[in-house]
Order: structure tokens, then C-alpha cells, then sequence
């Protein structure tokens, strides 16, 4: 390495974040994405000491002693714990660095839901800002995954995004470098967890914890019937006898668990097409829906909302990814990243 790349590299050390409620992605400007982690942290009530970040924390919820709590620092796309969601950042900007020191502190693009309250804004800024940036660029996650997925945002043609996440879904049409509409919703991933917890506990009297309800969402979930059924063995503590019980449930009983918080998201889409001026609506016929975030891989997610919106449904190679890839392309579209970035 000549000692001008070595002194860039010391210089410059910009970032582009998805801070999502589910996970946290970190992408080093010249590296690529470098962390891709559960947004969870484990605490020691009584020293306050963090115990594990991200996946080793994730590992241990639901098997904690009692001295620990594992906690989720952000809830429906907000910072519910400033301090912890501080300190998770913090170690998640050291982590994608390799804790070395740069002489500039980095630029931050940080990809945020559409909806949410300046107040809630300014949260995500002041954490960022703590955890050693520079300077902080807020950008809307659904434009993020625009620019992610190469799509022509600034030609005078309307692309629609849904962005399912692990606590929000959001809705953006874009045109000319612009949103023209934008919805969001606080469901997403994580109430479809907590919708098969309350199904399960009601039905067969069994109760499961969020790690075994995100595996069956995986593995036996969907939002539209399935070509071949499928069966899946749940285990659990049964409510009434208070031991340990396992139950064979299929496919068909998830997506009746499922349906309020699949039909409010398809809600929130048509809600949106609704409100698309009829020259995009047109562009929108030829060009379809596009799916992001990770709440799109439930199962022919694309199949109930093409079913229902008579539209074109299309879900990229790896939409856990797109809102950061985008966010770092940002990065080196100073220009884009002014006109994009809110206020």
C-alpha cells in the first residue's frame, strides 16, 4: 500500500447505517457492509455492564439468569433506550473500524422510517453524533433501497418501494429524485412473532418465546397458500400443566395467525397506490411493486400482494441488504445524498 492510500484510509473513515429494529447493518465506505447483526444487547442489572451485542446476544434471549436482560434497544423503528441503542452503536462504528483511530471522525449516512416524529429524529441523530460521528445524513429508508436496487430515481418515472423491517413498513413512491407519497406503518416482522405467540398460547395453550416464533415464521410462515403443505413441530411450555410440550402445526394455521398483520401491511400498500397521481399509476402498471427488507421473504408475500393489487410483485436477490448498500452509495453521491436526505 503506497503511503498516500495509507494516510486515506487513516483520514477518511465514512459510514452508511441501517439502524433497524431487527438488525443493524454497517457499511465502510471502500469495504463494503462489515456488520450485520441483531439490534440487541445483553445487560448486567447490577454492574450495567453490557454482556454481549448482536448475535452473541440474541443467542441468550429467552436463556438469561437473572442478572442479565437482554433488551432491544429500538422498538417500531424508534430509539426506546437512548443509552443502550447509544452504546450498541458505539460498538457496532468500533467493530466495522477494527477499533482504529482515524483523524477525522466519519460521516454518517443512517437509513430511518419514513414516518417517524422529528423528536424521534433527533434521537437518531444525538446517538449517532455521540457515538463519534462527524456529521449525520438521515435518509429514508425506502429511498435508501431505491438507490440500493440501481432503480432511476431521477428520471420523470414513478417507482413504487415497500420496505418490510422488523418494526416498521414503509411505503415510497418516488419520481425525479423526489418521494412523492410516503406511508408507514409500525407492523412489520416483529408483530408477525409476536402474532404466532399469541395464536399459539391461545389455541394450544402454549407458550413459546420470540426466537421459536421468528424460526416458524421462517420455516412454515406465509402470506398466501402454499403449493405443497407443510408441517412443522413446535415446542414449548403448555399453560395449563406447566411442563414442557411440543405440537406438529402447518402452514395453514400461520397464516391464519398471521393474517391481521399481513393484511394491514397489503392495506398500507393499497392505501398508498391510492393516493399515486395517475401518470405514475401508470408507470406503476408497467414497472410493479417493489419489495424490500426482511419481512418481504415471508413466504408468496409477493403472491398476496399481486394478488390483491392486480400488479407486478418483485422482491430482490437480498433485501436485508438494500438499504445499506444504498445508504453507502450515497456516500459517494455527495450530490444525491443533499437532495435525498431530510430535514
Amino acid at each position: 500500500m503506497s503511503l498516500i492510500s495509507w494516510f486515506k484510509n487513516r483520514l477518511f473513515c465514512d459510514l452508511a447505517i441501517d439502524l433497524g429494529t431487527a438488525n443493524t447493518l454497517v457499511y465502510l465506505k471502500g469495504r463494503g457492509i462489515i456488520v450485520q447483526e441483531p439490534s440487541m444487547v445483553v445487560v448486567n442489572k447490577q454492574t450495567g455492564k453490557l454482556e454481549a451485542v448482536g448475535k452473541r446476544a440474541k443467542e441468550m434471549l429467552g436463556k438469561t439468569p437473572a442478572s442479565l436482560l437482554a433488551i432491544k434497544p429500538l422498538k417500531d423503528g424508534a430509539i426506546a433506550d437512548f443509552e443502550l441503542a447509544e452504546r450498541m452503536l458505539d460498538f457496532f462504528i468500533k467493530k466495522s473500524t477494527s477499533n482504529r483511530s482515524f483523524l477525522i471522525r466519519p460521516r454518517i449516512v443512517i437509513g430511518i422510517p419514513s414516518g417517524i416524529t422529528q423528536v424521534e429524529k433527533r434521537a437518531v441523530k444525538d446517538v449517532v453524533i455521540r457515538a463519534k460521528a462527524s456529521g449525520v445524513y438521515l435518509v429514508e429508508q425506502s429511498v435508501a433501497a431505491a438507490v440500493g436496487l440501481d432503480l432511476p430515481i431521477s428520471d420523470p418515472t414513478g417507482n413504487i418501494i415497500v420496505d418490510i423491517g422488523g418494526g416498521t413498513t414503509d411505503i415510497a413512491i418516488i419520481s425525479l429524485n423526489g418521494i412523492v407519497f410516503s406511508h408507514f406503518i409500525r407492523t412489520a416482522g416483529n408483530e408477525m412473532d409476536e402474532a404466532i405467540i399469541q395464536y399459539l398460547k391461545k389455541k394450544y395453550n402454549l407458550l413459546i418465546g420470540e426466537r421459536s416464533a421468528e424460526q416458524v415464521k421462517m420455516q412454515i410462515g406465509s402470506a398466501y397458500p402454499l403449493d405443497e403443505p407443510i408441517t412443522m413441530e413446535i415446542k414449548g411450555r403448555d399453560l395449563r400443566e406447566g411442563i414442557p410440550k411440543a405440537f406438529i402445526i402447518d402452514d395453514q394455521e400461520l397464516r391464519e395467525a398471521l393474517e391481521d398483520v399481513v393484511s394491514s401491511i397489503v392495506n398500507a400498500i393499497k392505501f398508498a397506490l391510492e393516493k399515486t397521481p395517475p401518470e405514475i399509476s401508470a408507470d406503476i402498471i408497467d414497472r410493479g411493486i417493489i419489495l424490500t427488507g426482511g419481512g418481504s421473504l415471508l413466504k408468496n408475500m409477493d403472491k398476496r400482494i399481486r394478488e390483491e393489487t392486480q400488479l407486478l410483485v418483485f422482491i430482490n436477490d437480498d433485501p436485508l441488504t438494500t438499504v445499506v448498500l444504498g445508504a453507502g452509495k450515497m456516500l459517494d453521491d455527495l450530490g444525491l445524498l443533499k437532495k435525498m436526505a431530510m430535514i
